[in-house]
């Protein structure tokens, strides 16, 4: 277990009338100016809209609004948002939805007050001298960015990561509720990307880490439960709580003390969704098995390990690369029981672009910890998604 500095000040507010404390908390960061962003007309249909509308009137609160956000966020609409964010004044973003609308508010909320690009912080990893302050009403558990210190923002040819805690959100609404319409699609590569985030942080090179271990193994254990639970019941309100709460778990650092996590497998996953605009969900069902499968040869002890207590694996009679490589198929065979892709061929994806995306990935050097990944591992893993 290594040194660390653990940090998280988002206030949740958890449940069926959580968003009844919007006004409260609203009045308590001395809001002035808000700025709603969101995508399509779903917020409507759930009430969060009118809701949202009416407690900024009742404060006093100037009330702007976008809802324009895009899966992969766009720097289109984050330059569009930045400039009508400047013009407008505007104090406090709030964002409704996914990871998508999220991400989009948190690079917003970097670059109102910066003078120049918000591109500077992706590609040269300027730090902010000021940030504002944004909220979350949570409408789709996945990505965990409600509680995060990360943005991910795409140019239409770079999908670049932020990290920095002043785009911690202030805040995150989760009503369970919000996720029962979610399309069967939706549901399940948020269970996957979930899955990745538990995934990327247990792939860990680092010893007697036993406390975060035993965390991520549950969190993988009752995420599965859960999983199963809502693909023959999606009303199960129950079952939706636990994955929206475990989305947060999943993502907000806590399961990082004392380690460190991988991440190359998110790194491959960015430039697929970087160059083909697919759900980043299902790209990481696609990247894992293949991810494990190679990893299975090279350093296979941590994913034996994984295959041995979770998924009942043989440590006696299979050797650390026959558990790893069961580990894979178990994995694969969960992501197409929730109905997703897991291979690029099955999205006529082929090798054409297996290249330039590892020239990408790999410009600074090598991308991920548990094994660092070079332009032939990263090519090489890929080959095995086919």
């Amino acid at each position: 277990m290594i040194d660390f500095e653990y940090y998280n000040p988002a206030k949740i507010e958890f449940g069926a009338n959580s968003l009844d404390k919007l006004g409260y908390l609203l009045e308590g960061l001395k809001v002035t100016k808000l700025l709603l962003v969101y995508s399509g007309d779903f917020i409507r249909s759930l009430g969060i809209y009118d809701s949202v509308k009416k407690t900024t009137e009742e404060l006093g609160i100037s009330f702007f609004e976008n809802g324009n956000v895009v899966p992969n966020p766009s720097i289109k609409l984050v330059r569009e948002l930045v400039s009508d964010g400047k013009q407008n004044g505007i104090d406090f973003i709030l964002a409704v939805g996914g990871g998508s609308s999220i991400d989009t508010a948190k690079a917003t909320a970097l670059s109102i007050p910066y003078d120049g690009d918000v591109w500077d912080f992706f590609d040269k990893g300027i730090s902010p001298q000021k940030v504002l302050p944004i909220g979350v009403v949570s409408t789709l558990p996945a990505s965990g960015s409600e509680t995060s210190n990360a943005a991910i923002l795409s140019n239409g040819e770079w999908k670049l990561g932020f990290e920095d805690n002043r785009i911690i959100p202030q805040f995150a609404i989760m009503n369970p509720a919000y996720t029962l319409g979610l399309p069967e699609f939706q549901t399940a590569a948020g269970i996957a990307d979930i899955l990745s985030h538990l995934l990327e942080r247990y792939f860990s090179d680092i010893k007697n880490t036993d406390v975060t271990d035993y965390l991520i193994e549950g969190g993988i254990r009752a995420l599965l439960t859960n999983g199963r639970k809502l693909k023959s019941n999606p009303n199960d309100l129950n079952a939706r709580a636990e994955i929206q709460w475990l989305s947060t778990i999943a993502h907000n650092n806590l399961l990082d003390t004392g380690r460190i996590g991988d991440w190359g497998s998110h790194r491959i996953e960015h430039e697929l969704s970087g160059q083909y605009g697919i759900t980043h969900g299902e790209g990481m069902a696609i990247v894992l098995p293949a991810w494990i499968r190679y990893v299975a040869k090279v350093k296979p002890w941590k994913l034996a390990q994984l295959n041995v207590r979770v998924f009942d694996g043989d440590a006696f009679t299979l050797s650390e690369e026959e558990n790893a490589l069961q580990l894979a198929q178990t994995l694969e065979n969960f992501f197409e029981y929730l109905g997703l892709k897991t291979r690029l061929n099955e999205l006529n994806i082929t090798d054409e672009h297996f290249d330039l995306m590892a020239k990408r990935a790999t410009r600074n050097g090598t991308i991920g910890h548990y094994i660092p990944l070079d332009e032939g591992r990263f090519i090489g893993i890929l080959k095995l998604a086919i």
